[in-house]
């Protein structure tokens, strides 16, 4: 990774926090983006050796300002070769109970943030660069579970856009690729958001027995590295995308008392 540039959202917890280290270790200038300037300094100040992070807030629901962020970024090191968008929130709330308000935030985090600043560093890309964008989903992209309505909903609209997309651009310099996590060991069901916008403040089980976000980060890079369109990370519950995919009726019946938190 010695002279590339990997830009990564979320990067101030979880799985974001997790990526960062393993770039770190590999030799990447690194820039690192999240709301919480404390967060990604403890992040920053985590990380010993020689090479660069440049901390660099922003709000992925402050839509207007992500394309001049992208500007931005791209001026630290010249350059941005890996964008990988881990930013964003998820849901514990029962679809007929949640705030139309709330169901919202989670398009306007976990979609639109991502698709506009997607767009944006491929708009300022060089031709031949070889841009990677790394669209981090969830297997609820590919599947919808209790308690996950609206979240799930974003994440399914990012397969949909994101294919789209690369069929449209048909660059081999420019990749893109969905990751699907499945549970991992993050504090993400800790903000998740509940019927009303407030967060849930604990830990699902599930959540907790998950992979390590380090696990995660090295199975992601791979993925990236072998320029892969989609990849499902997680333990069994990736079964799940199969399961859909080839007996629905029965994935059903199983997805109704799956446990899910």
């Amino acid at each position: 990774m010695k002279n590339k540039v990997v830009w990564i959202t979320g990067a101030s917890s979880g799985i974001g926090e997790a990526l960062v280290y393993a770039y770190h270790s590999l030799g990447a200038s690194l820039i690192i983006s999240s709301r919480n300037a404390d967060e990604l300094q403890r992040v920053k100040s985590n990380c010993h050796g020689p090479f660069p992070i440049h901390i660099l807030t922003l709000n992925l629901e402050d839509h207007d300002s992500l394309s001049a962020k992208a500007r931005t970024a791209k001026l630290v090191y010249g350059q941005i070769d890996i964008l990988i968008n881990s930013g964003g929130i998820s849901q514990r709330s029962l679809a007929m109970e949640t705030d139309l308000a709330v169901e919202k935030r989670f398009f306007d985090i976990n979609f639109w943030g991502t698709v506009i600043l997607s767009k944006a560093v491929i708009l300022q890309s060089l031709p031949g660069s070889g841009l990677s964008i790394v669209a981090v989903s969830s297997l609820v992209g590919k599947f919808g579970t209790r308690y996950r309505s609206a979240y799930s909903a974003s994440k399914h609209a990012l397969h949909g856009y994101f294919d789209s997309l690369r069929s449209e651009l048909d660059d081999p310099n420019i990749h893109i690729l969905l990751a699907c996590p499945g549970f991992i060991r993050t504090n993400v069901t800790l903000n998740a958001l509940t019927a009303n916008g407030t967060a849930q403040g604990t830990m699902d089980h599930a959540q907790e027995n998950g992979m390590a976000p380090a696990a995660f980060a090295e199975k992601l890079i791979k993925a990236i590295l072998a320029r892969k369109e989609e990849v499902y990370i997680g333990g069994k519950e990736i079964y799940g995308v199969y399961l859909k995919r080839f007996f629905p009726r029965l994935f059903s019946k199983i997805i109704r008392k799956a446990k899910v938190t």
